[in-house]
């Protein structure tokens, strides 16, 4: 881990970073059909995210080079350790390895019950580090999601980790709720600031149904999606549709998923689905099937589920 006593700034935003990074690496390197006196070099690292892990709180928090945590940590605190955000937004950012994480917070359900806290808690923030109140803070509070902050990118990919619990539903209900109250086609309906297109790519993704929670191993995570019918085109002119029936501002959860009419009992789409074409169905109703995708067996791909 990078430690917080060596003169760098946002360690803990940092090593969690790094560590999705060196993932990255892992599996570049394995493409590459290197031998494992180098991908043990990336595998190993890819886990760092362990060693910020504070077990008192259940959250990431930085560390100094004795490997001491703060013994004034303030997990609302942002900047310092972090850049722009809080322990309640960083913790999140294993994105290669939920399940990993979960098993850090003890297992399925006190994971999924540290997601649901993210939106119970009082949209409170601690400055000190800023001496200000930056606009990412005001953006937070106004919209009043609890510590769930939108209008910065760090934690954007939180909803879908619900699709690594018991409850994946969640993840649909959040996603239509994010979608429709914070972003409006109003002077003030944007709910936070763009760098480099990734808050307009959220929408653009959830709107479809999926969102690339991972990116490099190519898998979508499923959410609720905006419209009744829609195709995409495929650089290899295949055509895919995603048709969702009933689907309205009160049916934004799912029932069922049919992949080219056949059952789809996955809480992820691959790339090589999409890019085959051919037909998503989803089929939405007003109460969330609390029956559906629930074992780990639905889950998308996690680095500790070998």
């Amino acid at each position: 881990y990078v430690p917080n006593d060596i003169g760098l700034k946002e360690n803990a935003a940092r090593t969690l970073e790094y560590c999705y990074a060196d993932f990255c690496m892992l599996k570049f390197a394995e493409a590459l059909g290197k031998d494992d006196q180098i991908t043990k070099v990336f595998e190993n690292r890819s886990l760092n995210y362990k060693n910020l892990f504070y077990p008192k709180y259940g959250l990431m928090a930085g560390k100094d080079s004795n490997g001491n945590f703060r013994a004034d940590f303030n997990p609302f605190t942002w900047g310092g350790d972090f850049t722009e955000g809080c322990s309640w937004h960083y913790t999140w950012s294993v994105f290669h390895d939920p399940v990993g994480l979960a098993n850090l917070m003890g297992g399925v359900r006190p994971f999924r019950q540290k997601l649901d806290s993210v939106f119970i808690l009082p949209p409170v923030f601690e400055e000190s580090n800023y001496g200000i109140v930056i606009h990412e803070m005001r953006e937070m509070q106004i919209v009043n999601f609890g510590q769930y902050a939108h209008g910065n990118q760090p934690i954007q990919h939180m909803i879908h980790l619900y699709n690594w619990t018991d409850q994946p539903w969640k993840a649909q209900y959040w996603s239509r709720e994010v979608m429709s109250k914070l972003y409006k086609p109003t002077p003030d309906g944007y709910c936070g600031d763009e760098d480099n297109g990734q808050t307009s790519a959220w929408y653009v993704f959830s709107a479809l149904g999926f969102y690339p929670t991972c990116p490099v191993m190519n898998e979508y995570t499923i959410g609720s999606p905006l419209f009744k019918k829609l195709e995409i085109s495929m650089p290899n002119g295949n055509i895919l549709s995603i048709n969702a029936q009933d689907n309205n501002s009160e049916n934004v959860y799912i029932n069922e998923v049919r992949l080219n009419k056949k059952e789809h009992q996955k809480n992820f789409f691959t790339q090589a689905q999409l890019k085959e074409g051919g037909e998503i169905e989803f089929h939405m109703i007003d109460k969330p099937n609390k029956n559906r995708n629930l074992t780990s067996d639905s889950y998308p791909y996690s680095f500790s589920v070998k």
